[in-house]
């Protein structure tokens, strides 16, 4: 009996340990699983980092061999283009297969280390007729990663002359009473004693101002007084080597800078016969100077109404202040061209309100004869929209002009360029007036676009005759939406940068 309880007990401590066994095992397998887990999963994401860490290394290489096609780019323009006119820069994109545009433009990339590394592809959206502005895109992508590629996209834009608020060939005198929003530039002094929101620039160093004895001040200088605001006609020590310049945030809020390069005005000759040829062979409407009816042909007296305007034939004016005598001829309802150019081998009278165009006014006699003048103030010259949609461009050979009998408050929404002449407005007060009953006095003229000007500019005189007040508002949109076939600077620079 005491055998069997024995072998009872031998045989239950056996199960006890052969359980104890089977749960240690059980554990252990399932810290191993638990351990298996956790390594596979620390391996997993130690595997993914280095290959994320791989990608990244192949993500910024291939944005960088997309960056080197655009700046490949930027060369291969400045090499074509630079320095070159209107009509040859338009040839260049329509006759000499550039490229990138007809077909993509492939290029391998090479380190100079190690040899070649990936490759960049170009695709080039060239400027529309009139426009400055080229869409390129480039996109870069390694040898080793040739599926992960990176898009960069750049806006070439060729500065239009349209980018000044006012901008002369000229000494340029800004009275009291002017506020100008936008750059000012000349190519000789500025004295400037009004209010300006942006830079005023010059490309000299010094000048002798002939407006007053004293010798040279700054290229860019003011007469307003710093202590109390009054302006004087004398000569300004403290504006004038070898004075220190100072900051005048109360006449100059953005600063000024001279001396800067010079923007030429005689390369316009060859931008006129360029909107001429354009005009004629489509790209807008021409004007000859044939008579009208057997009578003299003096000009266009143009009505802008909308997207149409009426165009009629001067026949006589008084040549001393432009009035308009007679008309005939008359062509109602004619289709202002759409980014397109009206060019008149004469003079032009311009007026009323454009909506849902954008066009360039050209007077230029291109066959002999007198310099075709435009002249302005009969009416407003407005326009509809301010976004873009509604641009004109006005582009004298000769003057641009506001008549003696112009509006006392006149309003002119366009960018204006006057090739050999001035913009502005002349001296009608009577000889021998002396008093202000027979002076000339209007009260306020504001441009809302952009103002070029070959010889001094103004709508005011020193005696206090003219407009009281001229306003030059530039308008933001002609960075972006310059008249058309308004002449450009002479190099692509990047105004917009983004990856796709």
């Amino acid at each position: 009996m005491k055998h069997e309880i024995y072998n009872m007990k031998q045989k239950t401590k056996k199960s006890s340990r052969e359980k104890l066994k089977a749960s240690a095992l059980a554990y252990a397998l399932i810290i191993m699983a638990v351990v298996m887990i956790i390594l596979t999963s620390m391996l997993g994401y130690i595997t993914s980092q280095i290959k994320f860490s791989a990608n990244r290394v192949q993500r910024e290489e291939a944005f960088q061999i997309a960056e080197a096609g655009i700046y490949f780019y930027r060369w291969y323009l400045a090499h074509q283009t630079a320095g070159k006119t209107a009509k040859e820069v338009d040839n260049f994109w329509k006759n000499e297969n550039p490229l990138g545009v007809a077909v993509p433009y492939s290029q391998s990339f090479s380190d100079p280390e190690g040899g070649e590394i990936g490759e960049y592809t170009i695709e080039v959206e060239p400027p529309p007729s009139g426009s400055t502005v080229a869409i390129v895109k480039s996109t870069g992508w390694t040898n080793k990663e040739p599926n992960l590629k990176r898009i960069v996209q750049v806006r070439f834009r060729r500065p239009s002359w349209s980018e000044y608020a006012l901008l002369a060939n000229d000494l340029m005198r800004i009275g009291e009473n002017t506020e100008v929003f936008g750059k000012l530039h000349s190519n000789y002094g500025i004295r400037f004693d009004g209010l300006a929101h942006n830079i005023i620039s010059s490309s000299v160093a010094t000048y002798d101002d002939p407006d007053h004895s004293g010798g040279n001040e700054f290229g860019v200088h003011t007469h307003v007084d710093s202590s109390n605001g009054s302006v004087g006609n004398s000569f300004q020590e403290d504006e004038a080597p070898p004075s220190l310049l100072q900051d005048r945030p109360d006449v100059f809020e953005i600063g000024r800078q001279f001396p800067m390069p010079k923007v030429d005005f005689n390369g316009l000759v060859s931008d006129l016969n360029f909107l001429k040829s354009e005009a004629q062979a489509g790209a807008g409407i021409y004007y000859d100077n044939s008579k009208c009816d057997n009578k003299k042909n003096l000009g266009r007296h143009i009505v802008l109404n909308g997207d149409r305007m009426t165009v009629s034939t001067v026949t006589d004016y008084n040549k001393a202040n432009f009035s308009i005598k007679k008309e005939e001829c008359v062509l109602n309802n004619v289709s202002i061209p759409q980014d397109g150019i009206v060019f008149v081998e004469n003079n032009i009278w311009l007026e009323g309100t454009i909506n849902g165009r954008r066009a360039t006014f050209v007077a230029a006699n291109l066959v002999g004869g007198d310099p075709a003048s435009i002249l302005l103030g009969m009416d407003n010259l407005l326009y509809t929209n301010f976004d873009g949609s509604d641009i004109i461009g006005i582009l004298a050979q000769d003057d641009i002009e506001v008549v003696k009998d112009s509006l006392d408050n006149l309003t002119i929404d366009a960018a204006l360029l006057s090739q050999s002449g001035r913009v502005g407005r002349d001296y009608y007060t009577p000889f021998g007036c002396s008093s202000q009953s027979c002076e000339d006095h209007k009260g306020t003229i504001t441009i809302n676009g952009a103002l070029a000007t070959c010889l001094r500019y103004g709508f005011a005189y020193t005696n206090g005759t003219g407009y009281s007040y001229r306003i030059l508002n530039f308008d933001n949109n002609l960075l972006y939406y310059p008249p058309p076939y308004f002449p450009t600077g002479t190099y692509y620079f990047i105004d917009l940068w983004e990856e796709l």
